[in-house]
């Protein structure tokens, strides 16, 4: 997993604390407070938050398309949301999801990576990286090894206790994800998922640079 709206994390994430309140998880001004899941798919007409903006803006500017807004909204909504729930495991771990991204690099490509690498592969910044870095080496899940022919480079890598940790947490993780994405029937997940990637796969071929 990366960082969540495909841009470059700039390091600032919570560790505690309450998350970002419900005015803020949207990406539309003006969204309400409510959420509550919305009906599926099927459901005429939209009744989830997104659609009171865009009936709203409707309203004023009735000449308008507010297709986009209908999408992009409701995909910084759900992210949103998704955030301010913490994911369960990881908070009972003691982890951000941030930490848990670079921990699961250095699982996922099973060798040693230099913090710019890792800044490629979790989509975050250099400053975050090396933030998360310090706290993760300080509670001895990863490890630092400076490079023999240039101290100036890291290469960081999980110990034994890091390792045990993302192996020990992705099922109960994913278990936990599986749940968040039960209001989709398995079908209308993999549809999600096929556009997603249509998506996804577009705006890294266009707008290029969402790797620091």
């Amino acid at each position: 997993m990366t960082a969540r709206n495909g841009q470059p994390d700039t390091g600032t994430e919570r560790t505690d604390g309450p998350g970002p309140t419900a005015d803020d998880a949207g990406g539309t001004s003006g969204t309400s407070t409510n959420t509550d899941i919305s009906p599926g798919p099927d459901a005429t007409p939209r009744t989830d938050t997104v659609a009171s903006v865009v009936g709203q803006w409707r309203a004023v500017h009735p000449g308008l398309d507010t297709g986009p807004m209908e999408v992009i909204g409701r995909i910084n909504r759900c992210a949103a949301l998704l955030q301010q729930a913490e994911d369960a495991p990881l908070r009972r771990a003691g982890l951000s999801r941030a930490e848990f991204d670079l921990l699961g690099a250095l699982r996922r490509t099973g060798h040693e990576l230099t913090p710019g690498e890792l800044a490629r592969e979790t989509f975050s910044s250099g400053a975050a990286v090396t933030k998360r870095l310090k706290r993760l080496t300080e509670t001895g899940l990863v490890e630092r090894r400076t490079d023999t022919r240039d101290r100036r480079v890291a290469h960081l890598r999980l110990t034994d206790a890091g390792r045990d940790l993302v192996d020990g947490i992705l099922p109960e993780q994913l278990a936990y994800e599986k749940a968040v994405l039960s209001a989709l029937a398995a079908e209308g997940q993999e549809e999600l998922s096929d556009l997603l990637a249509v998506l996804l796969n577009g705006l890294e071929g266009h707008l290029g640079g969402l790797r620091v």
